[in-house]
């Protein structure tokens, strides 16, 4: 089995059990709905994009593994993008609770965008190398 298989299934179970446990925690998030919808929006698009990249491979599809693959991704590293952007909101507002419910949207949005145009970029490079051959 190859390694990329094998941290594949690993990111594969630990994204849909991170992605169902979110969720659940999200319903508890300071900031009320609005942070709440905003987690759990996350958590749903992060199983989603795991699952469906999984079953593209399965299936055999590998440019669609490899294009939810990119969601997946982005939707994991909103961890990443929070810590990031909290302390930061944080000193702006002087408020946790506004800047809370603020990262629980900014935390994976631009991060999603970002995979959209990468995954547009992958795209356009598969069909100009199938319109050389």
């Amino acid at each position: 089995m190859s390694v990329h298989k094998i941290i594949g299934k690993v990111y594969i179970i630990a994204a849909l059990l991170s992605s169902v446990a979110g969720i659940y925690i999200a319903f508890y998030a300071t900031g009320g709905i609005v942070a709440s919808l905003g987690f759990i929006y996350l958590g749903c698009i992060w199983f989603y994009s795991t699952m469906r990249s999984y079953i593209d491979i399965k299936n055999g599809h590998v440019d669609l593994h490899q294009y939810m693959a990119t969601y997946s991704y982005a939707a994991c590293f909103s961890a990443v993008s929070l810590r990031i952007f909290l302390p930061l909101l944080v000193m702006y507002f002087h408020d946790f609770t506004k800047a809370y419910m603020m990262v629980a949207w900014l935390c994976w949005i631009p991060n999603i965008i970002v995979a959209y145009f990468l995954v547009k970029k992958l795209q356009r490079k598969k069909y100009i190398l199938s319109q050389t051959m």
